[in-house]
């Protein structure tokens, strides 16, 4: 006996097309990752700064809030709800926020690319003994003891999720070091850019 279920109305194409155009976990993981970062980058700015940012209210008012917790636990949770919030909102309001904190900072494409690679190299010290080595025979007056202790109290910021202490001063580290390296480089009375303004070196903060 035919069953009553089957036919152009139980099993259309369409709808198989249709399942398999949604996100995979691992993309919507990312996508989740990255309004959280987003939203801390925010958290992190000026509240007269965040004010001005186009954005809807109760974004806002959450990333407000969560700048006058001082409480670790508090600021954390505060902060997932930040997170949540930021991913009621649609791709647009996300590009007019990335595009605000990127005129903040004054960053071309390029400076991000050189943030994100010493971003990687940070990640690769906590990861990797051997990344450590590298880095000392490319800068042998750096204080290898020094170093030692900030990725060790760095692993374990990870491990306890404490706040961030020493994997931002080793960002800050390496950060000199590269700027160090373009000043090197650069030929003596260089220190505007192309349009003739002056380098602000401090426009690029993590």
């Amino acid at each position: 006996m035919p069953n009553p279920n089957r036919g152009a109305c139980g099993f259309q194409s369409s709808e198989f097309e249709q399942e398999y155009e949604r996100p995979s976990k691992s993309e919507l993981k990312r996508q989740m990752s990255e309004l959280q970062k987003l939203g801390e980058e925010l958290v992190a700015e000026a509240r007269d700064r965040v004010k001005r940012v186009p954005m809807p209210e109760d974004v806002r008012d959450a990333i407000l809030a969560c700048q006058l917790i001082t409480n670790h636990e508090g600021r954390r949770r505060q902060m997932q709800f930040v997170g949540k919030k930021m991913r009621t909102l649609d791709e647009e309001e996300v590009a007019v926020i990335q595009r605000t904190i990127d005129s903040w900072k004054g960053m071309s494409k390029a400076d991000t690319a050189a943030l994100h690679a010493l971003e990687r190299r940070r990640d690769k010290l906590l990861a990797d003994d051997k990344a450590l080595t590298v880095l000392l025979e490319e800068n042998p007056e750096l204080d290898v003891q020094h170093l030692r202790t900030l990725i060790r109290n760095a692993r374990k910021e990870q491990a306890e999720n404490k706040p961030p202490k020493a994997y931002r001063e080793i960002f800050q580290l390496l950060k000199d070091i590269d700027k160090k390296r373009k000043a090197a480089a650069k030929p003596a009375g260089e220190d505007e850019d192309e349009d003739g303004e002056p380098i602000d070196d401090e426009s690029d903060d993590e």
